[in-house]
């Protein structure tokens, strides 16, 4: 017989994976919306390294030249700075960097909500790109006192990363923080 699954349980689930699509969609809206990237965000390997910036604005800076630590677009505290890696939502250290074993199930929901589709990539890679309803939502979310920063920061980062590939990006951040990435495989970024 199984268990009865706890409606809290459900509920914190729920919001979880919303979180992260929410975080997900204004990021790919921004970079599809900021010039150099043709209108969509262009591979999951760039999606996870942006989103890893995204999630460690305080590390930013270090990889993105285009990118000043004092941009007000971060809205980093001296707590960010002073703890860079103190984050809400932290990645763990894969093969190629940063990664989240939720993308899939997010950019699925977020496609099946009519909200992404799909684009064609660079070299058989799979693009993503906001649909009408997708920018309207994201405009909406950016616009909220709770989601505002994580607009700021998806717009500086998409405006800060044009005309870098997903590998470029990686290259970048394993060069520029080698004291994250140096650790084993499924270690969790803190």
């Amino acid at each position: 017989m199984t268990e009865a699954i706890d409606p809290q349980e459900l509920l914190l689930v729920r919001d979880d994976l919303a979180y992260h699509q929410a975080r997900v969609l204004l990021l790919v809206n921004a970079v599809a919306s900021s010039a150099g990237h043709a209108r969509k965000l262009d591979g999951l390997t760039k999606l996870a390294k942006l989103d890893f910036l995204l999630r460690y604005p305080a590390l930013a800076a270090d990889v993105l030249d285009m990118l000043r630590s004092d941009d007000p677009r971060l809205h980093l505290a001296p707590a960010d700075q002073e703890e860079p890696t103190d984050v809400e939502a932290p990645m763990t250290r894969y093969k190629y960097g940063p990664w989240d074993d939720r993308y899939y199930s997010i950019i699925g929901a977020l496609v099946g909500r009519g909200l992404l589709r799909y684009a064609p990539g660079r070299r058989g890679s799979v693009a993503l790109a906001p649909t009408a309803a997708g920018r309207r939502l994201a405009s909406e979310l950016a616009a909220t006192d709770d989601w505002a920063a994580v607009g700021d920061r998806s717009a500086a980062l998409a405006e800060a990363s044009a005309g870098l590939t997903g590998s470029a990006l990686k290259t970048l951040i394993y060069g520029r923080l080698p004291h994250l990435m140096d650790r084993p495989q499924r270690q969790v970024i803190r």
